[in-house]
């Protein structure tokens, strides 16, 4: 079946499932339909002119939208930036080497000048991932909007939440399931490393000293250990390589591939075989001849992330600058004491509705025990 059809008859479910997949969490299809009609179109128009400059941005917007979502929920919290009194998630550790914010701010301030105020930045994380993947020949995934920015960022739940790139399968495993992501989950959402690049140091042990050996990782092809070590010398701190080795452009099935020719770059990747449900789904889409099961498997998957901890409705805020939040509102003015004679008439009113109240009664009572 065609990926553009499974898409299609997915997407009719979509509004149904958003609504209801979490009773935290209300994201809806087309929450800008009134307030901003053409929000979609305007993120996507950015994101078409800013790919076609800066292809490997795709991998990065796909990895901040994940990364927004593991701490705090989908909120935003990734874009605040620190202040003297807190260190924030964008300065933590693990997040060093998250990019893509300059794209945020860009298609944030394009958003402002059809809808002031109207489109958040949580919302706009959710889309530009969305169109990272449908603009690197991936599916066009019908994603909730709605979500609203959150009001705190902290580093230290960053390493609470978030996995890093040696990950075990144990502990990926345990922190999907936090927030109620499978297994089936993890190897799905992992299909996201077919786009994007990662710093030679988050695997350059595996290259020249893992596990303190001195030499390479076995479970690394070596043709593979040879490219590699062209790209990254030792202690090699600035210089990116694709994530997929065959192809890190496209958004298609080479990273499973890949994985399964022991070419899996990260700690993490390779992990995934290790346990029997995501080994068997790297096996069945690294011998697959289609992308649509993945696609389909890819976009509901999406979906259940970009639904933790979304803040709706009252919840949170909209911020005016996505790296900052909005200052505070002025306190309200203590209300002024009410005149004598107001006073005076609110008691005779209050008196005149108890008096009320109590003739109905009367009047009740003296007709029942007329008649009954």
């Amino acid at each position: 079946m065609d990926s553009k059809i499974l898409i299609k008859a997915f997407m009719s479910f979509v509004p149904v499932f958003l609504l209801l997949s979490s009773t935290e969490a209300h994201v809806q299809y087309g929450a800008y339909n009134k307030t901003c009609p053409h929000a979609e179109h305007i993120v996507y128009e950015e994101m078409t002119n800013i790919l076609a400059t800066s292809p490997d941005l795709a991998g990065a917007l796909l990895r901040l939208h994940y990364v927004d979502c593991f701490v705090r929920g989908c909120e935003a919290s990734i874009l605040l930036n620190s202040t003297a009194d807190n260190k924030a998630e964008k300065d933590a550790e693990l997040n060093k080497d998250v990019r893509g914010y300059e794209v945020i701010d860009r298609i944030k301030a394009k958003l402002d000048e059809a809808c002031p105020g109207i489109v958040s930045c949580a919302d706009i994380i959710a889309l530009a991932a969305r169109d990272s993947i449908r603009l690197s020949n991936g599916p066009n995934i019908p994603i909730g909007t709605g979500r609203r920015d959150g009001n705190g960022s902290s580093a230290s739940d960053v390493p609470l939440n978030l996995p890093s790139a040696s990950a075990n399968i144990s502990l990926l495993l345990s922190s999907f399931a936090k927030y109620n992501l499978t297994a089936k989950d993890l190897v799905v959402l992992s299909g996201a490393h077919t786009i994007g690049k990662a710093h030679c140091y988050s695997f350059s042990n595996r290259l020249y000293n893992y596990n303190g050996s001195g030499t390479s990782d076995p479970r690394l092809d070596a043709n593979y250990q040879t490219v590699l070590k062209q790209q990254c010398i030792p202690n090699d701190m600035t210089s990116l390589t694709g994530l997929d080795a065959n192809n890190a452009t496209a958004f298609d099935l080479g990273y499973y591939s890949g994985l399964s020719q022991k070419k899996g770059l990260l700690i993490s990747d390779v992990a995934l075989l290790d346990d029997a449900t995501t080994n068997a789904y790297v096996l069945l889409q690294a011998n697959n001849t289609s992308t649509d099961q993945f696609f389909a498997d890819f976009a509901m998957s999406l979906i259940k992330m970009g639904n933790i901890g979304a803040l709706t409705h009252a919840k949170g805020e909209i911020r005016k600058q996505c790296s900052v939040l909005n200052p505070a509102p002025p306190p309200s003015p203590t209300p002024s004491p009410e005149p004598q004679s107001n006073s005076a008439l609110s008691e005779m009113r209050s008196a005149f509705s108890t008096s009320s109240l109590l003739s109905v009664c009367v009047v009740l009572s003296y007709f029942f025990l007329q008649f009954y």
